[in-house]
């Protein structure tokens, strides 16, 4: 599987988006108030809980599922535009007899599939910001910095500080990934 690299703050903004919804996609909604500073158990590893953190509304997390629903097709045919272009790149790239005009041509299809999957990508951001209140949107910002510092941290080898939750990115990857 090829990866998108994208700048790190974009990748992680999106790793925690993601993490959010895939992870009250299965869930139930929130019974009240955040609890244990946004987190929760699931098996060996806490995660950022961002429904459940945020104190988003009933509405407010239905017409966020509504986008992840619309938005799920559509981004899947421009991610397989973007594996195909990729894969046709490296065709050519390979190939015994290199053919600049045709590298030319599908770097140019590599990279206008990789642009529509960014814009996809801050198309769907802008419009879940859209649907934050002002407290909600600071609540996010706070979680998006701890979350790059732990991050940081975890990098140089830190062990978060103790009372700082551990936290991981997408589920079964580890954490966050590396675009270094």
């Amino acid at each position: 599987m090829y990866r998108i690299t994208f700048p790190k703050l974009v990748v992680y903004s999106a790793v925690l988006f993601l993490s959010a919804t895939g992870v009250y996609s299965q869930g139930q909604p929130p019974a009240g108030p955040p609890r244990d500073a946004g987190y929760e158990r699931r098996g060996p590893e806490q995660r950022p809980n961002l429904f459940r953190a945020l104190g988003l509304t009933q509405d407010q997390i239905q017409a966020i599922r509504t986008l992840n629903r619309e938005r799920q097709p559509v981004e899947q045919a421009a991610r397989k535009r973007f594996q195909d272009a990729n894969r046709e790149l490296n065709m050519v790239i390979y190939a015994d007899n290199v053919d600049e005009a045709l590298f030319q041509t599908r770097l140019a299809e590599y990279q206008a599939a990789q642009s529509e999957l960014a814009r996809l990508k801050f198309v769907n951001e802008l419009a879940v910001r859209k649907l934050l209140t002002p407290v909600q949107l600071e609540r996010f910002r706070e979680l998006r910095r701890r979350f790059a510092e732990v991050r940081d941290n975890t990098q140089d080898g830190r062990q978060p500080r103790p009372g700082e939750p551990p936290v991981r990115g997408v589920p079964g990857k580890g954490g966050p990934p590396n675009n270094d």
